[in-house]
């Protein structure tokens, strides 16, 4: 049986990208429409999601000259 590709966040964006070329053409008829917008609005969550982890991998807490704790972004 074949492994599954493991979807990245760079092959996402790719095929996001594709499906809003697709749609503003309005040369798909409506069905094919629905279905590529809903796979467009799971590809978004994803990306979403691996733009948060990835900003919480950056982000990290430090001491400020006063002893207060400051966010700071690696």
């Amino acid at each position: 049986m074949p492994k599954k590709k493991v979807l990245t966040f760079e092959d996402a964006l790719s095929r996001l990208e594709e499906i809003v070329s697709q749609l503003e053409t309005g040369e798909i008829a409506l069905d094919d429409s629905i279905k590529v917008f809903e796979e467009g609005s799971e590809l978004v969550k994803f990306c979403l999601s691996k733009i948060d982890t990835a900003e919480k991998k950056v982000k990290k807490l430090e001491k400020d000259n006063k002893g207060d704790l400051q966010l700071k972004l690696l």
